[in-house]
């Protein structure tokens, strides 16, 4: 299946970190950038992040475990183990500290990495996920994600599947999910991502994030979609609450799927974060 033209543009490289094997994306040079996607998502989602700054940077999206075509191991999808694959990943590029850009998942990763390692940080753009997510929103996409769990006929109906889900996602970026995410199986297309690697991860995400955020000393830009059904403006609100220090962009409009919906303004927020 054809890539869109933005991501063709991308070496499709396969990693052994010494811990597993990441599928990654990569293109353009100088210091490191890295972009972690949300659960079931995969690297294809970061297209315009990545043209956008493959001028000043390396820029390498990364399939997390157990998702896209990186290692599904049976276990291991807690916060610490996908902190932990995201720094033997740069300690294997060896390109110097890093740039971390997530997204949902990714962002709770990237902040965990930080806190974890942060010798090999620079900093990190945490986008619509923090601490003190209430227990229903985590009951609500834990039943979304395993939902996820079907077969499709073909493309157009992965995309009509996705276009339903994420309303507010334009239909160029609905179009790159179906077509990098799913793969031919006995019963038709199927979701690349491990179903229990899927189940798991979404349990692991009720784990208390507020100590990796107490400990965190890289700077940490946190984004919210202004209607986000993820992560309230009472979660936001404690979470300042808990690190005042760290700046917070809001993105009026958009929803949970902030660099996907308005791509522009995060690809600016994260401009005046770093260069800032």
């Amino acid at each position: 299946m054809a890539e869109s033209p933005t991501l063709s543009r991308y070496e499709v490289r396969r990693i052994d970190t010494g811990r597993l094997t990441l599928n990654v994306r990569i293109g353009g040079s100088g210091p490191l950038m890295l972009f972690f996607h949300g659960i079931t998502a995969n690297s294809a989602v970061f297209g315009p992040l990545m043209a956008a700054f493959s001028d000043r940077f390396t820029t390498v999206a990364v399939d997390q475990r157990g998702h896209g075509h990186s290692d599904k191991p049976q276990t291991g999808y807690d916060a610490a183990d996908y902190a932990d694959d995201i720094a033997s990943l740069i300690e294997t590029l060896d390109i110097g500290r890093a740039i971390l850009v997530g997204h949902s998942l990714g962002s709770r990763n990237a902040v965990t990495a930080a806190a974890r390692r942060p010798e090999l940080v620079r900093s990190v753009v945490a986008i619509d996920f923090t601490p003190f997510i209430e227990d229903e929103v985590f009951a609500s996409l834990s039943a979304r994600v395993n939902a996820g769990d079907q077969a499709f006929a073909d493309t157009d109906a992965v995309a009509a599947y996705l276009a339903n889900r994420y309303p507010n996602i334009p239909a160029p970026a609905i179009r790159v999910r179906a077509e990098s995410g799913y793969a031919q199986a006995a019963d038709g297309l199927r979701p690349l991502a491990s179903p229990s690697a899927m189940a798991q991860t979404a349990e692991g995400l009720r784990a208390d994030l507020a100590p990796a955020y107490r400990d965190v000393a890289r700077p940490v830009l946190i984004m919210r979609g202004a209607n986000s059904k993820l992560v309230s403006a009472d979660a936001l609100k404690k979470t300042h609450a808990l690190r005042p220090d760290l700046p917070i962009v809001v993105v009026p409009g958009a929803d949970h799927y902030v660099n996907e919906t308005n791509a522009e303004v995060t690809i600016g927020a994260i401009r005046n974060f770093i260069d800032g």
